[in-house]
């Protein structure tokens, strides 16, 4: 469980470069998958995950538990790796990554309960169903935050607003949506397939509290986690910059929603992050 103290930053750090290697070896098992978003929100998910949410790994069900929802249920290689490092699913787990019958399937389901709290998967689901956990912690008073990671191409679809219109109208200042803002997605940059700048000021006219940082500063994550918990009177939001194949330089940047990830890319890039590359 985790106790409120601050993590320190090198361990953090030493953490992320761990997850990123198991995104790495998991990825190439298949030649193929989605290890640019992965490596570029490593960062998100481990501070999520050792700094911020309350769970008892002993008991994955606990009723006053956060919740953590993952909208972007694509992002799968980090997740898992991020919850195996976090002690709540076995390490030999990674091995069984989307072979067939595993659970650890290529879009998080359900299956994985009780770690993934809602299959999403098809856009733009994941703001309704932690506005709904919210109100629903709320009305049982229940000290338990809720956040969720959504991607920026999911912006473009209307049941995000609807559902950000909602948390706002009731206050539900327990939510804190962290979006993954990389400009990526499977028709190419977010940016030519709909606008969807200024993404703060679109969420300050609806009603949220809005914070705009660097997704791999964890002490920009630390201070705006706690900004987000000390707003009593709406939701939050934290728009985090991130950069696709994040660590490894050769694929820092490269956006590819779905990459073919050969055998030999898979060592060098290994070779980068054990060489300490930042």
């Amino acid at each position: 469980m985790k106790t409120g103290n601050r993590t320190k930053l090198s361990e953090l750090q030493a953490i992320a470069k761990t997850i990123r290697k198991d995104v790495i070896r998991m990825v190439a098992r298949h030649g193929q998958g989605y290890v640019q978003q992965g490596l570029g929100a490593t960062d998100l998910f481990t501070h999520l995950f050792f700094q911020e949410l309350r769970f008892d790994s002993n008991n994955p069900e606990w009723p006053d538990r956060d919740r953590f929802i993952l909208s972007t249920a694509h992002n799968t290689a980090v997740y898992y790796g991020t919850l195996a490092r976090a002690g709540l699913i076995a390490l030999e787990m990674l091995e069984d990554y989307c072979l067939d019958g595993s659970v650890l399937e290529i879009n998080a389901s359900e299956r994985l309960k009780p770690l993934i709290e809602c299959t999403c998967g098809s856009l733009g689901q994941g703001l309704s169903v932690a506005a709904g956990l919210a109100m629903g912690a709320k009305l049982q008073q229940r000290n338990s935050n809720i956040y969720l990671m959504l991607g920026d191409g999911e912006l473009e679809e209307g049941q995000v607003w609807e559902a950000a219109m909602f948390a706002a109208t009731h206050n539900l200042s327990n939510l804190i949506m962290i979006i993954d803002l990389n400009y990526m997605q499977v028709e190419g940059d977010a940016r030519d397939v709909a606008a969807i700048d200024p993404v703060d000021t679109k969420l300050e006219n609806f009603g949220w509290h809005t914070m705009v940082i660097d997704g791999h500063d964890f002490d920009a994550m630390f201070a705006s986690f706690e900004a987000a918990k000390a707003n009593k009177e709406r939701p939050s939001c934290i728009i985090a910059h991130t950069i696709p194949g994040k660590g490894v330089p050769f694929l820092e940047g490269r956006k590819s929603h779905n990459m073919v990830l050969p055998k030999d890319a898979a060592v060098e890039a290994l070779g980068w992050l054990e060489a300490g590359h930042d």
